[in-house]
């Protein structure tokens, strides 16, 4: 795709869709960011960036926002790239359905409500490539982290049945998997676990101490944590290849936990899965 290629690109306030932001805004693309909250969408504007306030968890912010966006791109985005969505820690037994519900109202039901809106502009196009922001998390579940956990999981049965739907469309669908990666990703989820679960009585109190420690940490709280560039080089190889990959596993555990979830009966793999979680202290 050559530079007049327009992409949208969702959560843009920080980390991942920030940074990927602006390196393709200076590669020459047609970027439209959008953000949740007003005043990043005024930070970002102020920065050199198209930027639209669009809240995936309201489906009229979804058709508003969408709506500008195809103004500000002559009626033709050629990349979509699903980036929004945060993190709600917490056991699963201590999950009320008010969380689960908020947890994927955003990361899951906004996501694909906004990529069905999409899928009906590309076919009119001629083409597009929708990009799927998953993690790790969407096919190696880890504790603590089953909200955001079941978000990822489907996320990418999303994802892998709408790829067999638009085979013969010309739209081209594929998922990125990072592992740990540099972002604002643990305050947020703080913020989340302090709202629905922090106050209310637990059989995992133990656990959520070291859990806590670790979402307050400053910098990398896992080994082989990398910058948000490693996503932005997945996004920016989608952009340019005719025929991108299907998957994107960015970070060391990402590639291992692929291959040993392949290779390991499921016991080991829990085994495996309980220690790279530590208890939630990663």
């Amino acid at each position: 795709m050559h530079s007049q290629t327009s992409i949208l690109i969702t959560g843009c306030s920080t980390g991942i869709g920030y940074h990927c932001a602006h390196f393709l805004h200076q590669k020459g693309f047609t970027v439209i960011t959008t953000c949740r909250k007003p005043e990043d969408v005024e930070r970002l504007q102020s920065e050199g960036l198209q930027s639209i306030e669009l809240d995936l968890s309201c489906s009229n912010s979804i058709e508003t926002g969408l709506k500008k966006a195809l103004e500000l791109s002559n009626g033709k985005i050629d990349v979509l790239f699903n980036n929004a969505a945060f993190g709600l820690p917490g056991a699963v037994e201590d999950l009320s359905r008010e969380a689960m519900r908020f947890q994927f109202e955003t990361n899951v039901f906004g996501t694909q409500e906004l990529t069905n809106k999409m899928v009906t502009v590309m076919r009119q196009n001629g083409c597009g490539k929708i990009i799927y922001n998953s993690s790790i998390l969407g096919f190696a579940a880890m504790q603590y982290r089953g909200a955001y956990n079941a978000s990822k999981f489907a996320i990418e049965g999303f994802a892998d049945t709408l790829r067999l739907e638009l085979k013969k469309e010309g739209i081209h669908v594929s998922l990125i998997e990072p592992g740990p990666i540099l972002s604002n990703f643990r305050k947020n989820a703080f913020e989340q676990f302090k709202y629905w679960v922090a106050d209310k009585p637990s059989a995992h109190h133990a656990q959520y101490q070291a859990m806590i420690a670790r979402l307050e940490t400053e910098g990398p709280s896992a080994p082989f944590t990398l910058g948000p560039e490693a996503v932005t080089d997945a996004v920016f190889d989608i952009i340019q290849r005719k025929k991108p990959k299907i998957r994107y596993r960015i970070t060391t555990p990402t590639k291992v936990f692929a291959i040993l979830k392949r290779l390991l009966p499921t016991s080991l793999l829990d085994k495996l899965l309980m220690k790279a979680g530590g208890d939630g202290k990663r």
